[in-house]
């Protein structure tokens, strides 16, 4: 593949999958094109940068279809100077559309997880719903995947008015939520489903069964 075609891959993105599906905040349309999606995907699945699916990562991990990423952005508001915990670095490719669009931001990812290409932030590798609580409190809590839970330990790292936005798995389908920290509670509001990968490590505690 060359430059050019890439080129015309990712504005073909922004026109098929995004523009067509809700994602109409002009700023994330305009990182998302302008950023290159084939840099952050392994070489030999370069190919499928601008498919609308999940792209097979090393070690078991995904990278989010490009529609999940547009969707969790424009829900995201972010703001310039706006400090983002950013749960699921996977590639680099969130982190870098957040920092495109003025964010500072720290990244977490699992310490055997894929390696971010060309990130240009705080990188902390450990279990994904710890969170990096050394860099709190960070203004948005961006997590780049489905999750059973949001763990409280990442509403902990919060400031108060915080915005989140995330995938929920509900009996199995994911669904796009977005909500705000008040005081230590967070109120979610499920928006629509969504296809996104499921993130390791946030399973539901499981009810106790006589």
């Amino acid at each position: 593949m060359t430059e050019q075609n890439f080129s015309s891959m990712r504005a073909a993105m922004v026109e098929s999958q995004l523009r067509t599906s809700d994602v109409d905040d002009q700023r994330v349309i305009a990182v998302m094109a302008r950023v290159p999606r084939e840099e952050f995907v392994p070489a030999e699945r370069r190919f499928m940068a601008y498919v609308d699916r999940a792209i097979p990562l090393p070690g078991g991990r995904a990278l989010n279809p490009p529609l999940a990423t547009g969707r969790l952005l424009k829900e995201a508001q972010v703001e310039p100077g706006d400090r983002v915990l950013l749960i699921g670095a996977a590639t680099g490719y969130s982190a870098a559309l957040l920092k495109a669009l003025g964010a500072q931001v720290t990244a977490v990812e699992e310490a055997d997880g894929p390696e971010p290409a060309g990130f240009d932030g705080t990188l902390v590798r450990g279990p994904l719903r710890d969170g990096a609580p050394e860099g709190a409190p960070y203004d948005l809590l961006f997590i780049d995947g489905a999750v059973e839970e949001v763990p409280a330990a990442l509403v902990e790292q919060l400031a108060d008015g915080a915005r989140v936005v995330t995938g929920i798995v509900e009996r199995g389908v994911t669904r796009l939520c977005s909500g705000r920290v008040v005081g230590e509670t967070l109120g979610l509001a499920s928006l629509t489903d969504v296809e996104m990968v499921v993130l390791p490590g946030f399973a539901a505690p499981k009810g106790f069964v006589f």
